[in-house]
């Protein structure tokens, strides 16, 4: 009779772990899932630039201007010669877009993580230890969010010349603001928690609890904004790429393919629409991954479904 009884219980749901649930959430998420093979396309696309391009044959910067351009100059269009057509000065614009994948690749990832390290660093400082040094620290976020980028950009491009190292530059320094002020709010809402007082009772040190205690419980949401934070540093590449205020020429980036091709899209349309392609299929992806993992992060969400 008992072990009727207890062969027909039903079995009890075993308990996952957060990690479990969120990749479980992730996983049922089919834009979410969408977006991560976008994104894993371009990430391979970035590491295997230098094969695709000696698969192919053409440099980036080689200029074909025999068989790339028409007798009267104008760009050819895609066919099997050139995949995605020529640009301007008749380079392959498939290669220079797989080069400006990873270009910007590394330009988002490398950005985006110092911002958030910075960000987190100061956030936590300011929201844990109060008083004086959050009201400076505050208050040096409040200036740098008050600055604005392109006569920014300018200033510096005037004084230093474009490159790679002012660019990246420029874009941390504009974007860790947001990360700080986000994070020092997570820290102020944090610090109050039963878990942090038992830490201070224990004699744990302020980096211990900062470090051990805190940055795990707001590790979720600094993980959301960065994936959101990683579009925004694409943007910001390609428009300061775009103005001639980023990598300087020759070296292909979408923005500044665009750029070099704007005043030959009435007979050139690939040579536009391709990149802008390309730009709107990473910033999609990166914002719809973020929207994923907000929802597979919160709560309410998991319950809901």
């Amino acid at each position: 009779m008992s072990d009727t009884t207890a062969t027909s219980r039903p079995l009890a749901a075993p308990v996952l772990s957060t990690r479990q649930r969120v990749l479980r959430q992730l996983l049922r998420d089919k834009a979410a899932m969408a977006a991560s093979a976008v994104i894993l396309l371009l990430v391979l696309t970035a590491v295997f630039a230098p094969l695709i391009v000696a698969l192919v044959g053409h440099g980036p910067n080689e200029q074909f201007r025999d068989t790339g351009l028409t007798a009267g100059g104008v760009p050819l269009p895609p066919g099997s010669l050139f995949l995605l057509g020529t640009d301007v000065v008749g380079r392959d614009l498939f290669v220079r877009l797989v080069v400006g994948t990873q270009v910007t690749v590394f330009v988002a990832i490398a950005c985006a993580l110092t911002a958030i390290v910075i960000g987190v660093v100061v956030g936590m400082l300011a929201g844990y230890r109060g008083g004086i040094i959050d009201t400076l620290l505050s208050g040096f976020v409040d200036v740098v969010l008050g600055l604005p980028l392109l006569i920014t950009a300018v200033a510096l491009v005037s004084v230093y010349g474009a490159s790679f190292g002012i660019m990246m530059g420029t874009i941390v320094f504009f974007t860790w603001g947001p990360v700080a002020r986000v994070v020092r709010n997570l820290v102020v809402a944090t610090k109050s928690g039963e878990f942090v007082d038992a830490a201070r009772m224990l004699g744990a040190s302020d980096t211990h609890i900062m470090v051990r205690e805190i940055l795990p419980n707001i590790a979720g949401q600094v993980i959301v904004y960065g994936s959101l934070l990683i579009p925004q540093v694409i943007v910001l590449e390609a428009s300061l790429s775009f103005l001639g205020l980023g990598v300087p020429p020759p070296t292909a980036t979408w923005g500044g393919i665009i750029a070099e091709n704007q005043t030959n899209y009435a007979v050139a349309w690939w040579s536009i629409l391709f990149p802008s392609l390309f730009l709107l299929a990473a910033t999609l992806a990166f914002n719809v991954l973020g929207d994923g993992l907000r929802d597979a992060l919160d709560p309410t969400v998991q319950r809901s479904r």
